[in-house]
């Protein structure tokens, strides 16, 4: 008896060890690709991780207060919740080169330094690249998301073609165009007290609150004074009037918007 009952707790416990290894594998260290292992990537795309994010934000000026890297910041960030909340999901690096304006004679934010443009065409192959390395390893929906109204022309232009080339095939290529421009953050910050002009169209009070909410130390908040002349120095709006608390209402608001349109997507694709 005493032989067979340690044959049965043996199998016990490799029943138990075999349980926890599944239960980690379906909850991954990180839903960021980067963090991940090839073997780790591999055995998720089995596990049914078959959905990816390509997120895309650019390095470019943001007045005198935000770093260059602000775009990249706030989509890896908001990426990866959303991903964390979709399931299944992961995340690919930052697209950080994007179309900033003509690069010579400078035009856009490359009047400013430090700023890095790519044209649209070298843009999109970049989009199409990615999308298409990670449509040949099993994903099967490859959603574009970019935090900068610049990467929007060409995210949807690129998701358009992959996706009526592969559909056939069941897999899709999406742009997630709620999340930049269709997000009410406008709204909910007129319905605070905000003006239109106020608010601002670059590196105003939502993105310098966004920052201030997920990475304060990249706000230079010795730049916020009133009366600052912002529009002079590459900022528009009121950026003094950033707060923390707003750019976690702000960064929900991309979040929800961006969630709900790829549900919506998800839902009326075979």
């Amino acid at each position: 008896m005493m032989g067979r009952q340690r044959v049965l707790l043996a199998s016990f416990a490799l029943a138990g060890l075999l349980l926890l290894g599944s239960v980690a594998l379906a909850a991954p260290t990180s839903v960021e690709l980067e963090q991940l292992t090839s073997p780790e990537v591999r055995d998720l795309l089995a596990e049914g991780y078959t959905t990816i994010i390509i997120p895309t934000g650019g390095t470019e000026q943001n007045g005198p207060q935000l770093v260059l890297g602000k775009h990249n910041i706030i989509v890896r960030y908001t990426s990866a919740e959303i991903a964390r909340r979709l399931g299944s999901t992961l995340v690919a690096p930052v697209i950080a080169y994007v179309p900033e304006g003509e690069i010579d004679p400078p035009q856009g934010h490359m009047r400013y330094p430090g700023t890095i443009s790519l044209p649209e065409p070298i843009f999109g192959a970049v989009l199409e690249s990615a999308a298409r390395s990670f449509i040949a390893e099993g994903f099967k929906t490859v959603l574009l998301i970019g935090d900068s109204g610049g990467n929007q022309a060409m995210q949807a232009d690129t998701a358009a073609r992959l996706d009526a080339e592969f559909a056939p095939k069941g897999v899709h290529v999406f742009a997630v165009d709620a999340y930049y421009a269709a997000n009410g953050q406008v709204e909910w910050l007129a319905q605070a007290g905000e003006t239109e002009a106020d608010i601002g169209t670059h590196a105003g009070i939502r993105e310098t609150s966004e920052l201030l909410a997920i990475a304060p130390d990249t706000v230079r908040s010795d730049m916020l004074a009133p009366g600052t002349d912002w529009a002079g120095l590459g900022a528009s709006g009121r950026p003094d009037h950033a707060s923390a608390e707003r750019g976690r209402a702000l960064l929900e608001l991309k979040i929800d918007a961006a969630l709900r349109q790829i549900r919506q997507l998800m839902a009326i694709t075979p």
